[in-house]
């Protein structure tokens, strides 16, 4: 998918214990991973992951690395969310999740959410003056948080302070991909400027 070489790169998945679509964790959480990149997954505490496909039929587990109460921010270059409708909809009654998007978001690092992990954003009042896409039953929310929603595979906006890359299903994770790939080695080009 990617020719990337994201060796040093440090990226934080955050999700709850259930609820998170399958692919949206495990397919960039791999393909990171194969790329270089260190990968950690937080979860609301220490037990696996259960995913589920297609909202509603059971995936695969995956043990997380640590737990959202664990994390410093500090130690990463890209925060990415995955979806999931219960995983979403969960996730931004975390105060550690909201937390660390804040953070993410106000250091300039970039944020990658797919299907409903924009809600996370908008949670956590982050979507105002910035394009995006999700899933497209976020966007009523999207748009009453300030935010520009629009249909596309893909979107990467660094208006506000940071780089937000977003898309709307699994179907979309080629393109999704290859945005946070780019958000990632641009961020170490910086870092070594």
């Amino acid at each position: 998918m990617s020719d990337a070489d994201l060796t040093g790169r440090r990226v934080l998945a955050v999700v709850t214990n259930y609820g998170v679509e399958q692919d949206e964790l495990v397919v960039p959480v791999e393909h990171l991973r194969a790329d270089g990149a260190t990968v950690d997954v937080a979860a609301v505490d220490d037990a696996p992951i259960e995913t589920l496909v297609g909202d509603k039929d059971p995936g695969r587990k995956v043990q997380p690395t640590l737990t959202l109460g664990a994390v410093d921010p500090d130690d990463y270059d890209l925060l990415l969310v995955p979806g999931g409708t219960l995983n979403a909809d969960s996730l931004r009654l975390q105060d550690e999740a909201v937390s660390l998007v804040r953070a993410f978001a106000s250091s300039g690092r970039p944020v990658a959410a797919i299907c409903h992990g924009p809600w996370l954003l908008v949670e956590a009042g982050l979507v105002g003056g910035k394009r995006l896409t999700s899933y497209p039953s976020l966007t009523t929310d999207v748009r009453n948080a300030g935010g520009t929603w629009v249909d596309a595979e893909v979107v990467s906006d660094d208006a506000a302070g940071f780089t937000l890359v977003t898309s709307r299903t699994p179907d979309d994770l080629d393109a999704f991909l290859r945005e946070v790939d780019s958000a990632l080695v641009a961020r170490g080009a910086a870092l070594a400027s």
